[in-house]
């Protein structure tokens, strides 16, 4: 184990499956111990708990949280301070993802995806702060290169992760000097769980416009952020890009 966070404690939402367990599994690596929030996937966050305990007694939890149901969101903040006793780094990972073309919109899908992509990091970030500060912790949170280039068809989504990206920046600004506040932005990493993408027409299109002719790993973004976590103490305001270099090639 690298003990670069040694003593620490993280919490990941949507820390159960895909993405979101590459990086519980790696900050836990590092020497985190986590907690894992998780909405639906009561048998997925179990597992990896179970998992990573499993390495290391005592040393994951899991929490139960709708993230938009905002009040509830300083529910996960105290189940941190209550199972380890402090946190150190939040990892702002959940995001719903689903088309919303121009003339289809409705008002429910706007509060889904601005709820979990940008509403629910920003008020998780506001009731962490008090603790991160205590700690001199940080906050990485996990956007999209579809921030800047938006999707096709994914008009709030993408405008979801354009706010949270300026979100990011402004949260450096206003936690500093003691809260570090950075994001990690994906290319193609994962497919959709939409039976849409599973065209591979679609994915081989996607693939070839970049750089590096291959899909990422989940571990390729929970290294990103273990980096900012652990070994980045002189950055913050900044969104590293880890798409093969596809915003390159854009």
């Amino acid at each position: 184990m690298d003990a670069g966070l040694q003593g620490s404690v993280a919490l990941v939402t949507g820390g159960a499956r895909r993405v979101g367990a590459a990086i519980a599994r790696r900050l836990h690596g590092r020497g985190a111990s986590v907690l894992i929030h998780y909405r639906g996937s009561d048998a997925a966050a179990r597992g990896l708990a179970e998992e990573l305990n499993g390495q290391r007694r005592n040393s994951a939890a899991i929490a139960a949280c709708d993230l938009l149901e905002t009040r509830a969101l300083p529910g996960l903040v105290q189940a941190a301070v209550r199972e380890f006793g402090r946190l150190d780094v939040l990892v702002n990972n959940a995001s719903s993802f689903f088309p919303t073309r121009v003339g289809e919109i409705t008002e429910e899908a706007w509060a889904d995806l601005m709820g979990t992509n940008l509403k629910a990091p920003v008020f998780l970030s506001q009731a962490a702060a008090h603790e991160l500060r205590a700690r001199e912790g940080c906050i990485v949170n996990i956007v999209d290169i579809h921030a800047v280039y938006p999707m096709k068809d994914h008009l709030v989504y993408s405008a979801a992760k354009a706010g949270l990206v300026a979100a990011t920046r402004a949260l450096a600004r206003e936690l500093a000097p003691q809260v570090r506040a950075n994001a990690v932005a994906p290319g193609p990493i994962l497919w959709p769980e939409d039976p849409a993408w599973s065209d591979q027409n679609r994915r081989e299109h996607i693939i070839q416009r970049t750089l590096l002719k291959r899909v990422g790993d989940p571990d390729d973004i929970a290294k990103a952020v273990a980096f900012l976590a652990a070994d980045a103490p002189y950055i913050t305001g900044q969104v590293i890009n880890v798409d093969g270099g596809r915003t390159v090639a854009l």
